[in-house]
């Protein structure tokens, strides 16, 4: 029996070398894939619209007879075409046009076209609508079904992936694929059989529920949602086991080790929720097979204090940690944190960042392969090729979500312990929403520290447009006057017109000459390591009252001192950014106050985003709410690429399925079979990434 997948596009009628080459950019190769390749969207082109009747905005389908058909100079050469049916009229606009498209839109012939109406120059128009000039008297018939609009690339339009995607259907009717959704699955939630649930989406009927499909209802929809959703969860899960069939090496509790005499010496008791997650940590690393742990907490709730009581257990276990952050700033913060801490323990702390150069460099890579340094802290420069360690048990990993998942697993390798695999301990400070710890992070276990240090206040929170920046400065000078500090964040560090940001070069110049009595200092990420190390320096030791800063500073910098922070143009950020920025206050006993300076007008989403900021601090709120705005795309980052890159589903609109997806996922557990097809169907080439 032929299978779909066995048949090449190019047997396709029409289809040549040059447009096969545009199909693979699509991921297009075979009849399956075409059949895959599903709409995004609809048209309904089986009506048309009485002219008088549309409006600005409508996506519509009218026809008419030119009246008016003229090149007209404007800010730009356009041919305007002007239609009329026995109600009104209507302007089509083309600014690319040829004289041979000019004659064919000429007065006296009859024209249907579709197209989104605009208002414009002469009132309403569409903007280069698809037309057809009507040849002999009779106008052929409207559609018959909702018209899909499809995913395309450069070189190929709808009309012919309609046709290729029409021809793959006809091949699906003479070569059904293999059902993998068990029967009680489709049942309980009236999902429709594989291929008619294909063809309606292809070629959806008159009588389709068009809201449902419009917006992703409809349940030839909602299957296919599911079924990826489900294959995405099943490719987590594969990966976290295949990484714990492998062996780490076992990090037991001592009794009266380095951890107690660390945490006796604290000048503070560490939370409840602290020696919460600092046992599951433990407990994780004393079984004989990989940890791999993503630690949640807001901004000050103590995560680095977690990880350093982890990395000791392992250090006096007699193997080795490494730490890795995404910025030079954030693991400078960790190495003096863990100084502080492990000094006094007589342990000696590696350094390796992108700046670490020659000699210092190399003799560093040479303790960590000999086993003469314990625990090594470092940026990205910890993933080149000629960094190795003795005997890596544990690798704790900042900011996780700057980084991705193939980068963490690259670390695995580090070891010249050839046959062990680290323990993985993933920190983050901005929360992950339920809806995307659940899927994208669907291979790590989740500890929480939901509890802030006794005496932590709340930062509280004002919005103010830049034309009060007067009256900001003089409140900058008061609180620096009183014995304060302050950051004044800037978004950008080059001019922008375009985006309207005030360049912290120039800020800095202007608060120095507006506040001469306070001193101002700078940085931002094009000074070197060592005039960053210097500036920040002189902002903890107190003896710089205002930094001026761009979003560098987003994490690992503690100043319990700094009470103020304005931010200019918040309105550029992701919530996620600004809560972290605002994190870098309100770490003293003193009350603290973060101003958020917008440039009017601000847009929709610039509003619901500084409305969040000023109603709320919860880390884990702000994180709801932002992947609500902004959408899991931008909230992952780096996390989306490889297996979450979706074709149909969408975590945020289809965030209800994951949970169902989850416990229907513990039924296929004796049926590796439907695992794999859903897998190879959805995911493919896709896997290749955990290989890594």
């Amino acid at each position: 029996m032929i299978s779909l997948d066995e048949i090449d596009v190019a047997s396709f009628s029409g289809v040549g070398p040059s447009l096969c080459q545009t199909l693979a950019k699509l991921g297009v190769n075979t009849a399956l894939d075409l059949v895959f390749h599903l709409p995004y969207r609809y048209e309904d082109r089986t009506r048309l619209w009485p002219i008088a009747e549309v409006r600005a905005g409508d996506l519509v389908q009218v026809q008419g007879q030119i009246v008016s058909s003229q090149v007209v100079q404007g800010k730009k050469r356009s041919l305007q075409v002007v239609i009329q049916d026995a109600l009104g009229q209507l302007t089509l606009r083309f600014y690319h046009f040829s004289s041979g498209q000019a004659r064919q839109l000429g007065v006296g012939h009859r024209v249907r076209c579709f197209g989104e109406v605009r208002r414009g120059r002469n009132g309403l128009e569409i903007y280069h609508p698809e037309y057809l000039v009507l040849q002999g008297d009779v106008w052929p018939p409207l559609a018959e079904c909702l018209t899909p609009v499809y995913p395309l690339t450069e070189g190929i339009g709808q009309k012919r992936i309609r046709q290729l995607a029409d021809a793959a259907i006809k091949l699906l009717e003479l070569h059904p694929l293999t059902e993998w959704l068990p029967s009680q699955i489709r049942d309980r939630y009236g999902f429709p059989e594989l291929n008619s649930a294909l063809k309606l989406l292809h070629q959806p009927p008159l009588d389709v529920a068009v809201s449902e499909i419009v917006e992703y209802r409809h349940p030839a929809q909602t299957r296919f949602i599911f079924e990826e959703l489900l294959a995405h969860h099943f490719s987590l899960i594969l990966l976290r086991q295949k990484i714990q069939t492998n062996d780490a090496h076992v990090i037991e509790r001592k009794i009266k080790s380095s951890v107690d005499h660390l945490l006796d010496h604290l000048p503070y008791r560490l939370t409840k929720a602290q020696l919460r997650v600092i046992d599951e940590v433990e407990f994780d690393m004393a079984r004989p097979f990989p940890m791999l742990r993503l630690v949640q907490g807001d901004v000050g709730s103590g995560k680095t204090l977690v990880a350093a009581v982890a990395a000791l257990r392992v250090i006096e276990s007699g193997f080795q940690v490494a730490v890795m952050a995404p910025t030079e700033i954030l693991a400078e913060q960790h190495r003096e944190n863990f100084t502080q801490w492990y000094e006094p323990l007589g342990i000696e702390i590696g350094w390796l960042s992108g700046k670490s150069k020659g000699a210092a460099r190399k003799a560093v890579l040479q303790a960590m392969v000999q086993g003469d340094i314990s625990i090594v802290i470092g940026t990205h420069a910890l993933f080149q090729d000629d960094v190795n360690f003795k005997q890596l048990a544990l690798v704790v990993v900042d900011e996780q979500h700057r980084f991705g998942v193939h980068q963490r697993l690259a670390l695995k390798n580090k070891s010249l312990d050839s046959g062990r695999v680290p323990h993985q301990l993933i920190m983050t400070a901005t929360p992950i929403p339920r809806t995307l710890a659940m899927s994208a992070y669907a291979d790590l276990d989740t500890s929480i520290i939901d509890e802030l240090p006794p005496g932590r206040k709340q930062v509280k929170t004002a919005v103010l447009s830049n034309g009060k920046r007067d009256q900001v400065i003089t409140r900058v000078e008061r609180a620096c006057k009183a014995g304060r500090q302050a950051y004044w964040v800037c978004t950008l560090v080059d001019e922008s017109d375009a985006l309207q940001c005030e360049a912290a070069e120039t800020t800095y110049a202007m608060l120095q000459q507006a506040l001469p009595e306070l001193t101002v200092r700078l940085v931002h990420g094009r000074l070197s390591a060592d005039e960053k190390a210097y500036a920040m320096n002189e902002f903890k030791e107190g003896r710089t009252d205002l930094l001026v800063a761009t979003t560098v500073i987003e994490v690992g910098v503690d100043v319990p001192n700094a009470s103020l922070m304005i931010i200019e143009n918040p309105e550029r950020l992701g919530l996620a950014q600004l809560h972290q920025l605002r994190g870098r206050v309100g770490r003293g006993d003193q009350e603290s106050y973060c101003l958020l300076m917008y440039t009017p007008p601000l847009s929709k989403n610039g509003k619901a985003r500084l409305g969040v900021m000023r109603e709320s601090d919860n880390g884990f709120v702000i994180a709801e709410k932002d992947l609500e705005i902004r959408g899991p795309g931008e909230v992952l980052g780096t996390r989306q690429t490889g297996l979450m890159q979706f074709r149909v589903a969408d975590l945020q609109r289809d965030k209800k399925w994951l949970e169902a997806v989850r416990q229907d996922a513990t039924h296929f557990s004796q049926h590796p079979q439907l695992i794999k097809g859903i897998m190879d169907r959805w995911i493919g080439a896709n896997m290749a990434f955990a290989e890594v």
